[in-house]
């Protein structure tokens, strides 16, 4: 009886490690077909525009900013983001100050864990596509240090002591 309670527990852990290995497969077939969903509605937007066609995609702004960063082969600047989401054909004439609503967006997504805030050095922060990431505690205020650390120090010219 002890026997059959073993080789049952074993059946159980060789089903659970094919079911993990599954899972992660799949889930790295996702990653490459957001990936490749995110440029085809790129390519689709612009040659819309090529054949005088406004190109239009309904998707909210959040859902566009995850589907532009999963594209994405680097981090990208909300600046950029905004270019990825026009050239989708995401209509950002609605929002009165739509960088304000991008920064809003990825801030949330980086709070929530789905992105990751990355210094830039020349200032511009960026923001990466986090697959599965388990979000840490952070703020903005470790993110501005992050960036200073990454800023070139100037030196201060020395005062001549005046006479």
């Amino acid at each position: 009886m002890y026997k059959s309670h073993v080789s049952s527990n074993e059946e159980y852990r060789l089903a659970l490690d094919a079911a993990s290995r599954e899972l992660e497969a799949l889930g790295a077939q996702r990653a490459e077909l957001d990936r490749r969903i995110g440029q085809l509605m790129q390519t689709m937007g612009n040659l819309m525009r090529l054949c005088n066609l406004t190109p239009t995609v309904p998707m909210g702004l959040t859902d566009g900013c995850r589907m532009v960063l999963r594209s994405a082969a680097s981090p990208l600047t909300a600046v950029e983001v905004r270019a990825q989401l026009a050239a989708m054909g995401i209509d950002l004439s609605r929002y009165e100050n739509d960088l304000a609503a991008i920064h809003t967006t990825l801030k949330r997504l980086d709070h929530a864990g789905e992105v990751r805030f990355i210094p830039q050095p020349w200032g511009r922060p960026a923001y990466q596509w986090m697959p599965g990431a388990i979000p840490g505690p952070r703020t903005i205020v470790d993110a501005q240090s992050e960036t200073e650390a990454l800023r070139p120090r100037r030196r201060r010219k020395k005062e001549k002591p005046r006479a």
